[in-house]
């Protein structure tokens, strides 16, 4: 059950992100450019996701979201992060050699 609950936490940003592309291409392509979302979706899912769902396309991102995408960031460095110190021990020592 666990792992199931870390996979749907993966997995839901990168699927919102594809289906506000899809529902709403027009608006997402005015948000943010194709090579970008690409890039976004693969490399920093929330902060893709929370920048198009703040973006304005009168005021861009302005005052308080700049918040709100930095939280986003913070979430997806803590991804990374989180991954990297788990895995710290699955590379051989070369010491022990």
């Amino acid at each position: 059950m666990g792992c199931f609950v870390v996979l749907l936490g993966a997995i839901f940003p990168r699927v919102a992100v594809l289906l506000i592309w899809l529902a709403r291409p027009l608006y997402f392509q005015q948000a943010i450019g194709p090579l970008f979302a690409i890039a976004g979706i693969i490399f920093a899912p929330f902060t893709t996701l929370m920048y198009v769902l703040l973006w304005n396309p009168s005021t861009g991102i302005s005052g308080f979201d700049w918040v709100w995408l930095a939280l986003a960031f913070v979430i997806d460095l803590a991804g990374y992060g989180t991954s990297a110190w788990g895995g710290r021990y699955q590379v051989p020592n070369r010491e022990n050699y």
